[in-house]
């Protein structure tokens, strides 16, 4: 698995929205984008994360920023939780790990002494060259935003 790393070129991707629309970053370029990988739709820390960059949405469009939130949920699964919480920017679904492969995200994790697949919560924050211009792998879902826009 490639290791990513700040300066590099960003992996291109596509994926379906929660609308099912092809979002394509290499149709983003000129734009920020915040590119967020999350475990699952409506689990706590998950919720957390999304409505703290619900809450400082409008800071984000402020300094040309798109968020994208990536996980291995359905289309269906992003569009009930974007209802439920009222978020403001898209999901996309990836549910067959394509894009956490590629970003290197889809990892070995450890829970009770088990060991087990899954996304490793990291954000991308990805330049209008489409470039990695930061990567944050310590996320703290309550005050994202925060480490997002200030660094």
């Amino acid at each position: 698995m490639m290791q990513l790393k700040e300066g590099d070129f960003a992996p291109i991707f596509k994926a379906k929205n929660q609308h099912g629309e092809l979002v394509k970053l290499d149709s983003l370029k000129g734009q920020k984008v915040v590119l967020y990988f999350y475990p699952k739709d409506n689990t706590p820390g998950c919720t957390s994360e999304a409505c703290d960059l619900r809450d400082n949405y409008q800071k984000f469009i402020k300094q040309g920023y798109i968020i994208l939130g990536v996980s291995p949920d359905s289309e269906k699964s992003h569009s009930n939780f974007i209802s439920k919480y009222n978020l403001p920017f898209a999901l996309l679904a990836d549910t067959e790990k394509e894009i956490a492969k590629a970003y290197g995200v889809w990892t070995e994790k450890k829970m009770y002494g088990k060991s087990y697949m899954g996304i490793l919560r990291t954000t991308f924050i990805i330049s209008e060259e489409g470039k990695i211009e930061k990567i944050i792998t310590k996320v703290d879902t309550k005050a994202h935003s925060i480490q997002i826009i200030n660094g």
